[in-house]
């Protein structure tokens, strides 16, 4: 039976950490799912079709990477997908309480979901999407923080809202 699980997020957009948290799920999963949310409430600078785009690009050369999209609770996504375990990088401390509440509000409503934490190397433990977007706001280089097949599809007319 094939291993499979959930890496879920908004990509908004995909950087070098998310790739780097893909690459070692997957080498404990035969596939991984990346999930990206649709997450209106956070006023996403990228439409969704944009960043499921960026991900496919970014993904293109990794085998058993599948990039869906969804808009509902993840338990219920995750069975969907049939799987109980999800994928969560944590790149500093301060992430851990947030995701500990997110991996405990999950398994109170599907006690076999599983949530796995994986860090990012080093060098891509500072890089978020927010910092990613706050550079973008101020039109400086990105270039060694997002995958560079990415490049090209960020732009401003690829904003959904100014920030």
């Amino acid at each position: 039976m094939k291993k499979i699980a959930l890496y879920p997020g908004t990509f908004d957009p995909v950087t070098n950490g998310h790739i780097d948290i893909i690459r070692r799920a997957k080498t404990i999963f035969d596939e991984v799912i990346v999930a990206i949310a649709e997450s209106t409430d956070k006023r996403p600078m990228f439409s969704l079709p944009r960043r499921k785009e960026m991900l496919e690009i970014a993904t293109s050369d990794m085998p058993g990477i599948r990039i869906e999209t969804f808009d509902t609770l993840l338990v219920d996504f995750a069975k969907d997908m049939k799987t109980n375990n999800i994928i969560r990088g944590l790149r500093a401390i301060s992430d851990f309480e947030y995701e500990l509440q997110l991996s405990y509000a999950n398994s109170s409503l599907n006690p076999d979901i599983e949530t796995i934490f994986l860090m990012p190397t080093l060098e891509n433990a500072f890089i978020s999407s927010s910092v990613v977007r706050a550079i973008l706001k101020h039109s400086g280089p990105i270039n060694h923080l997002v995958p560079k097949e990415i490049l090209p599809l960020i732009d401003k007319d690829s904003y959904v809202c100014s920030i």
